[in-house]
């Protein structure tokens, strides 16, 4: 009995790292902890979400009572009224993880104990054979109203229990990474178990799918992790049982099985969370199915669903993406989780495919409608991101202004475990390739073929169109290095034709090696220099930064005689305090003349677009009249932070499309 407890403890105690399986992916991302920001723009980001978000974060859990729910939990008693969301215990889960990623880069010996502390709650909250929800655990006979009377009973519509599960996996996970202490690791795999011993379609289990998905992915990292199959195996229960329970409306995917779908519909995050997790899947069991459906489903979303900032889900109702071409302005609701989200799937996607397309998306979503959910300072969050605002449209939970939290925290949260997690989305490899996918001043150590190379980029992007790449291998290298050429540099907007460049601006690029002109053909968006490399070898990347002007497909109502205005990746807005007339009121000409103008000073340091264009509106005797007025615009990301008021990225070019004000 001894040798056998002795045996048991061996294995308990055996680094997971030792039993880590390959992700399956075709392309490999390098590390987020082998890749160090020196960018100024980014930089300033990642900055702020340490110093700013992630505390903020922590704070909100303590003020809110999200730990003090897993203390109730932990000494439950049908005394206490069970209120708040059934998810809260995920902004603790999802706090955790963006601390975790953080002290990866920026060890912290005070935030790793006060985690420690947090996980003693957490831990004593957890029932004895794993289950860990506290709006049930804490009080039994009354539970959160959402939860059901038993276990898994609303699973599938409000309960979030497996939803809280994901999120858990993913923090714990992080947090194993980032320390290799499994104390919170170990709460994860317990309930994990939990799920799997209860969940199935073997005899005695019940068949449930999660109403709000995430499980998938996290089951599938958790696989990646361990090496233990049940994981891979309940995730993909989780996506092969989609559409064939109770649950089968669209608003969680569930109206089909989901190899058949190819639309996007229903609530957004849960579905790019979901189309996420298939990717994983597949890439780990080789279902070519999934791949499929995926496929045609990023094909809608990005020909008839996306907005110009890679924002998705139009509808406040259901948080949902509307119908094809459906993208209102005032009204679009591009919550800044489903960005996050976007970026998650399109990631995957490059990882399948190896596609520049999958990334022009990541990059347009970075840059706009994700950094746009939260203020330059970390400290203040949209949950949707509209691309107009008249002041008054009560949008962001009943108000016309960034805010510190929301009762339903989702989006404070993912933020706080997406932004110090960017690094990781910047190179990835296959075989002797690396991939140079997004543009900012870092220094990475890149494995190629098991021979070390340092990769260092220096760049003033997004301002600037300059990118100098030293490459330094140990000894010489044989290596293809593989540089993304944005799709707006091609003169293509996005991939498909729901947006088009209108100006007569030809975008261009040049590449030089070592202060000599290369030249190669694209390959799938990327720019292949093969060659062999040797230490200190330099590559001067040039994107032309000239201002864009764009339409929407014919078939978008809402941007019908409207255009926008984008420089290099990022999308323009006007905004209030920079123009003294309505701007609803302004029409741009034909052909507007575009100056850029730099501002130090403003937002962190921007660069304006100044245009020429006329205000059209009622004077005192009633009639119609113009004035000849300049337009400036901000960086959309950037608004908002100067008070409430006027707000356009879509302005009017046709007389039909303004809406003119008494004088």
């Amino acid at each position: 009995m001894n040798k056998i407890i002795i045996t048991f403890l061996f294995f308990a105690i055996l680094p997971l790292k030792a039993q880590k399986k390959d992700s399956g992916y075709p392309i490999t991302p390098v590390p987020f902890t082998s890749v160090k920001i020196t960018d100024s723009f980014w930089g300033q980001r990642l900055k702020a979400s340490r110093e700013k978000t992630i505390p903020l974060a922590f704070s909100k859990c303590e003020e809110t009572g999200r730990y003090e729910n897993f203390v109730k939990a932990a000494n439950p008693s049908s005394e206490y009224k069970v209120g708040g969301l059934s998810f809260d215990d995920t902004d603790v889960y999802k706090t955790i993880e963006g601390a975790s990623y953080s002290m990866q880069t920026y060890p912290d010996k005070k935030l790793d104990k006060y985690i420690d502390s947090v996980l003693t709650i957490v831990a004593a909250a957890q029932e004895e054979d794993g289950y860990l929800y506290t709006s049930r655990t804490m009080n039994p006979e009354h539970p959160h109203e959402w939860s059901g009377s038993k276990r898994w009973e609303k699973v599938e519509e409000l309960s979030h229990e497996f939803y809280n599960l994901g999120h858990m996996l993913e923090g714990a996970i992080a947090h194993y990474q980032a320390t290799g202490k499994r104390n919170f690791l170990d709460i994860a795999i317990k309930y994990a178990d939990c799920v799997d011993r209860e969940i199935g379609d073997a005899p005695g289990k019940q068949i449930k799918v999660p109403g709000h998905q995430i499980a998938e992915m996290a089951l599938a990292k958790l696989y990646v992790l361990t090496g233990e199959q049940k994981y891979l195996d309940l995730a993909k229960f989780f996506l092969d049982e989609r559409g064939y329970t109770s649950r089968t409306d669209e608003y969680s995917q569930a109206h089909k099985p989901v190899i058949e779908q190819d639309e996007a519909v229903g609530h957004a995050v849960r579905a790019v969370y979901m189309y996420s997790g298939m990717a994983d899947v597949a890439a780990l069991t080789g279902d070519s199915a999934y791949i499929k459906a995926i496929d045609k489903i990023w094909e809608n979303v990005v020909s008839k669903k996306l907005y110009i900032t890679g924002g998705i889900g139009a509808r406040h109702e259901g948080e949902a993406f509307g119908e094809n071409y459906e993208l209102p302005n005032l009204t679009a609701y591009n919550e800044t989780c489903a960005a996050i989200g976007n970026v998650y799937w399109n990631h995957r996607m490059f990882l399948l495919h190896g596609d520049a397309k999958y990334y022009d998306v990541v990059e347009r979503t970075l840059y706009n409608g994700l950094i746009s959910g939260v203020a330059l300072d970390g400290g203040t969050f949209f949950y949707p991101n509209p691309l107009e605002s008249d002041g008054e449209y009560q949008f962001n939970q009943g108000a016309c202004e960034r805010k510190p939290w929301f009762g339903c925290a989702c989006c404070p949260s993912n933020l706080s475990r997406f932004i110090p997690s960017l690094p990781g989305y910047v190179y990835a490899v296959k075989d002797n390739s690396v991939y140079v996918n997004l543009f900012m001043g870092n220094t990475s150590e890149v494995d190629v073929e098991g021979k070390k190379v340092t990769i260092k980029q220096t760049t003033g992007y997004p301002w600037k169109g300059d990118v100098q790449i030293e490459v330094n291998p140990k000894g010489k290298k044989d290596m293809a290095l593989r540089i993304r050429i944005p799709g707006w540099a091609q003169n293509q907007v996005l991939p498909g034709d729901l947006y088009s460049f209108t100006d007569n601006v030809l975008s261009n690029h040049s590449v030089k090696v070592n202060g000599i002109s290369f030249k190669s053909k694209l390959e799938k968006g990327y720019f292949v220099i093969d060659r062999t490399w040797e230490k200190g070898d330099q590559v001067e990347v040039h994107f032309n930064m000239e201002p864009r002007v764009i339409t929407a497909n014919e078939k978008v109502e809402a941007d019908k005689g409207r255009i926008s205005f984008e420089r290099g990746p990022i999308v323009y807005c006007a905004e209030w305090p920079d123009n003294d007339f309505e701007i609803s009121s302004v029409l741009i000409p034909a052909n507007p003349q575009v100056e850029v103008v730099d501002n130090p000073e403003l937002l962190n340091g921007i660069k304006e677009l100044k245009t020429k264009g006329q205000s059209i509106f009622i004077n005192k005797d009633g009639l119609l009249d113009t004035k000849n007025v300049e337009l400036t615009l901000i960086p959309y990301y950037s608004w908002l932070h100067r008070g409430s008021g006027d707000m356009m990225v879509w302005l009017p070019q046709n007389v039909s499309a303004v809406k003119p004000v008494a004088e």
